[in-house]
């Protein structure tokens, strides 16, 4: 199975588990800097690892964040029509 690197170095399998991508991103950006980041230090994070995929492996990711990003979509709608049904 092939890997990436972070930009502190860490590796992360690409398994097409983008779970884990989002992860090792949390470890190596947020908790590492306990929670002192910003927005540009994420965004730079993402591309690098993008840089480092071939366009098989950027598809398979695209695809999985759209269906997990769908998914969430539709729970927060579910969520707040279920909160306004319970406050009639």
């Amino acid at each position: 199975m092939r890997t990436i690197k972070t930009t502190t170095g860490s590796d992360i399998a690409l398994d097409g588990d983008l779970l884990a991508v989002m992860e090792a991103l949390y470890r190596e950006v947020t908790a590492k800097r306990e929670l002192e980041r910003s927005f540009e230090d994420l965004v730079r994070e993402i591309q690098h690892l993008i840089e480092q995929m071939d366009e098989t492996e950027r598809r398979t990711y695209l695809a999985e964040s759209l269906f997990l990003n769908t998914v969430k979509y539709e729970n927060d709608k579910l969520e707040a029509y279920m909160k306004k049904l319970s406050r009639k």
